[in-house]
């Protein structure tokens, strides 16, 4: 008799996924599984507040500035207070950075682990208020030295992360995960409470038909970006110019990279010779899960992954996508370069 009934009985839920894949790896501890499963409790807590903020009256600004000169919302407080509590309680970390506070926090003894956390709790949050999406971003390094626990243990490239992903408060509630062996989606079902694996080793496409950036800041672009843009939208050899798409809110415009394939760019300009994007907390993250997925991310002149971090709220600039059109970017920067 064939079973007919519309309940999954064996899903395979991000918990279930996240434990399975510890125990593959040789001489594990669990600590890392102990600290994924603390950070999806935060995500859920988020997920949750933010689908009742307006009932709750958490829309609107918390009155202050944080330190990379963003004004804070109340949900950006809330959501960096339940990161903070859920990692300390992990027993898995002894460093955590993020963007709403000045200095790294550094957990007390008896709840230290070996792992440092880079995260942005509330990434797109001036949009909170029109319902647009939002998300939050971490990364996962294991501490390098026997030390002491500070500041410089996050201060480490790309390249040493071991586990990072990001939320997306969107339509639904997805996180993307990658822990070094490519990139899954899981979906939050909200009546189990539970993430359920809906898409398995993503991989970006080689080249997509969007471009996505604020062309607002068209005036300030440099000569390599001007021309670059040009290019989408009048190709010189006749095809579709591409589409242009730009939420805001860069989970969203990056989640939507990473499924359709194209372009998301964040470039230095003459208003932010630096970039804007914060290195650890915003860029490393996300640069990791598209590299993991087949794709590329720079900042013009190297790749984010490889950039050694000077401090902890570092901005750089930064361009990924599929690899076809981020090269094809990168050829542009090389042109210039050459004849300047």
């Amino acid at each position: 008799m064939t079973d007919k009934s519309p309940f999954e009985t064996d899903m395979l839920t991000l918990t279930r996924f996240v434990m399975e894949k510890g125990r593959r790896v040789k001489g594990a501890t669990g600590e890392l599984t102990q600290l994924l499963n603390s950070m999806l409790t935060a995500i859920k807590a988020i997920s949750a507040a933010v689908r009742k903020a307006g009932l709750a009256h958490m829309f609107g600004i918390a009155g202050t500035v944080n330190v990379t000169g963003d004004e804070v919302k109340k949900l950006d407080v809330l959501s960096n207070s339940l990161v903070i509590n859920m990692l300390q309680s992990s027993y898995s970390t002894c460093v955590l950075v993020t963007e709403e506070n000045k200095d790294a926090i550094i957990i007390p003894k008896d709840k230290r682990g070996k792992y440092v956390v880079c995260f942005d709790p509330l990434d797109g949050s001036s949009n909170i208020d029109c319902l647009a999406p939002i998300g939050t971003i971490f990364a996962v390094y294991k501490k390098e030295t026997d030390d002491e626990p500070s500041e410089k243990d996050a201060l480490q490239p790309g390249r040493n992360i071991v586990a990072a992903g990001y939320a997306l408060y969107g339509s639904a509630t997805l996180v993307a995960l990658s822990t070094g062996q490519g990139v899954d989606c899981f979906m939050l079902d909200p009546g189990l409470g539970e993430f359920i694996l809906v898409d398995r080793d993503v991989k970006i496409k080689k080249k997509g038909k969007v471009y996505s950036l604020n062309e607002g800041y068209a005036k300030y672009f440099d000569p390599a970006m001007t021309e670059y843009l040009q290019k989408k939208k009048f190709p010189e050899d006749g095809s579709s110019p591409y589409g242009a798409r730009y939420v805001g809110s860069m989970v969203a415009d990056v989640h939507r990279t990473l499924m359709y394939g194209g372009i998301f760019m964040y470039p230095a300009n003459q208003k932010s010779p630096k970039g804007k994007l914060r290195l650890l907390y915003e860029c490393n993250p996300v640069a990791f899960i598209i590299e993991q997925a087949g794709g590329m991310a720079t900042t013009g002149t190297e790749a984010v992954l490889d950039v050694k971090p000077e401090n902890i709220h570092q901005r750089v600039p930064l361009i990924l996508g599929s690899p076809d059109d981020v090269q094809e970017y990168l050829a542009c920067v090389q042109k210039h370069q050459k004849s300047s």
